[in-house]
């Protein structure tokens, strides 16, 4: 979004705002029946959260149009249980992308938190808030990461980082970018939706598909890091079973 049309958007919410306060300011005076300023009371808070979300939407806009670079910045290697090898891949680190996230919403008043419930399984939810109270979130569960020699409390802590990593990446509709020699080549990506997540979850465990195959295939570390403009091709390709079809990895 242009700075102009930030700039009108916000505008027509301050006018609209302040319309409302005025019409309550007139009641009073008039010295209107209580029932009666109950009712524009009730009616000046739902116009407030109103105005409060469509601010929330045009700063998150706003962001979009000029996502931060976020490059993988570390390198993990997994070995294999049975000692066959090990699997290694890039990711960006959870500190790598709340700084650079957190730096470019904040020009927008927009702030993240997360909140984590543990119930067998880890459920991590990221919450973004603008400055004038709408938030909106987003909830991943997974079980813990007992791969390597973690002990039980390094399983749980290794799994609220992952999800806390990509629920926000989930949230502001960014994905990561390898960088080559510590050059950026390119900006974030806009991934698929909560709900293209969960079709293609569903596809992967009804077609039995390896899911170690089908990211390598597109060339991403995990599902919800799927660019959103290889969703279609990736459901037609998992219902034609044209990518790897072993058990699915627990």
């Amino acid at each position: 979004m242009e700075k102009k049309e930030k700039q009108e958007a916000q505008e027509i919410v301050v006018t609209e705002s302040n319309a409302a306060a005025k019409t309550i300011e007139y009641a009073i005076r008039s010295n209107a029946p209580v029932d009666q300023l109950e009712k524009l009371l009730m009616l000046q808070e739902r116009h407030d959260a109103n105005q409060a979300r469509k601010a929330y939407h045009v700063a998150m806009a706003a962001f979009k149009a000029n996502p931060p670079k976020i490059n993988k910045d570390r390198k993990v290697k997994i070995p294999h249980k049975n000692g066959s090898g090990k699997t290694e891949y890039n990711h960006a680190s959870l500190y790598n992308i709340t700084e650079k996230i957190s730096a470019e919403l904040s020009k927008y008043g927009l702030s993240a938190s997360w909140n984590t419930k543990q119930n067998g399984a880890v459920s991590v939810t990221c919450k973004i808030t603008h400055e004038k109270g709408h938030s909106e979130e987003t909830t991943l569960t997974a079980p813990t990461d007992t791969t390597g020699s973690k002990n039980a409390i390094q399983a749980i802590g290794s799994t609220i980082t992952y999800l806390q990593r990509y629920t926000l990446l989930a949230l502001t509709g960014l994905a990561t970018f390898d960088d080559d020699d510590g050059k950026a080549t390119d900006v974030a990506e806009e991934v698929i939706t909560d709900d293209q997540l969960h079709q293609i979850a569903d596809l992967i465990a009804d077609k039995n598909v390896d899911i170690a195959r089908f990211c390598k295939a597109f060339g991403i570390d995990d599902i919800p890091m799927m660019p959103k403009k290889r969703y279609a091709e990736a459901m037609l390709r998992l219902n034609a079973k044209k990518v790897g079809k072993t058990q699915v990895k627990k």
